[in-house]
């Protein structure tokens, strides 16, 4: 019997979302599998950069009929989403954040540019913080404070996904990073797309990577003692990008070459594995999200030079 469609998917990307997927129960694993497939297939359809824009914005609307499809208890025609059916259904995941989900993506069709946090964080919001208000709906919690959780989380994770892709999203004529920070930090977009790096980018980066900081550390704080084990496969994540944003501070932020920097899988396995001891044991000592008291989500982190 060949595996689910949206299985195989998981299995292929090598993601980090991926791998968190080994902490959680078979069946809350396949319903993973499923929203992972979804958001996996609408992204790389955004990203296909060598397809007219007019193409891919159709492809789009296919997946997008196939949502509506499901909520109105009809036969969707995709494979994955014919999967995703049921998980819907079962964890009652709610329309409008598939809707802001398609939103984020298709933004990447239209925005090239950002002009300050506010733009970049709701892009940030459509593309990451509803998966993880959708994630959380699977994993199941008891106090409402996790949505916050999940937003908080959502921030610092794509954050630290825009800092890491910096140069292979200059290769598609994306710049994620504010446009206003640029300009503090005296780096114009040209440098960018040059893949020019000087100290002036490195500034750029690490008060980019304090914003990330803060929202890490706002959803350590934010998550609920009683959900904790719920969430686990969220911590997970939290722990191996916090690991990805320390390494991409070591390394001064040379993000502007052509391959992101990536962990690798035995550094991620631990780090998924001292997730699920601390946890388990009810380790109060966190995984991530230690920010210097000068350090804030509302100031810059650092004087540009």
């Amino acid at each position: 019997m060949n595996a689910p469609v949206s299985q195989t998917i998981t299995r292929q990307s090598a993601s980090n979302l991926a791998l968190a997927f080994i902490l959680l129960p078979p069946e809350k694993r396949r319903a993973m599998a499923a929203l992972y497939a979804f958001c996996r297939e609408v992204d790389d359809i955004a990203d296909e950069v060598s397809v007219p824009i007019d193409v891919r914005r159709s492809r789009l609307e296919q997946w997008r009929s196939d949502l509506h499809a499901i909520y109105a208890r009809r036969q969707p025609r995709l494979a994955v989403m014919c999967e995703l059916a049921p998980v819907v259904e079962r964890h009652r995941l709610p329309r409008l954040l598939f809707e802001e989900l398609l939103e984020g993506v298709e933004m990447d069709l239209d925005v090239q540019r950002y002009p300050d946090y506010a733009a970049t964080e709701l892009y940030c919001y459509r593309v990451a913080c509803v998966v993880g208000l959708l994630s959380i709906e699977i994993f199941g919690y008891r106090n409402p404070a996790c949505r916050d959780y999940a937003i908080a989380l959502g921030k610092a994770l794509q954050l630290t996904n825009i800092l890491r892709d910096v140069g292979a999203d200059a290769d598609r004529g994306r710049i994620y990073l504010p446009l206003d920070e640029l300009a503090r930090c005296r780096v114009t977009p040209e440098e960018i797309l040059r893949h020019q790096y000087s100290p002036r980018f490195r500034d750029l980066a690490e008060a980019v990577a304090a914003r990330a900081r803060a929202h890490y550390s706002q959803a350590r704080q934010a998550l609920p003692p009683e959900d904790r084990s719920a969430m686990i496969a969220a911590e997970s994540m939290a722990a191996v990008y916090w690991s990805m944003l320390e390494k991409l501070e070591r390394l001064e932020f040379q993000v502007l070459g052509p391959t992101p920097l990536r962990l690798c899988r035995a550094k991620k396995l631990l780090l998924t594995i001292r997730t699920w001891l601390r946890v388990k044991f009810g380790s109060a000592t966190p995984n991530y999200g230690v920010v210097p008291t000068a350090r804030n989500s509302d100031a810059p982190a650092v004087e540009c030079r």
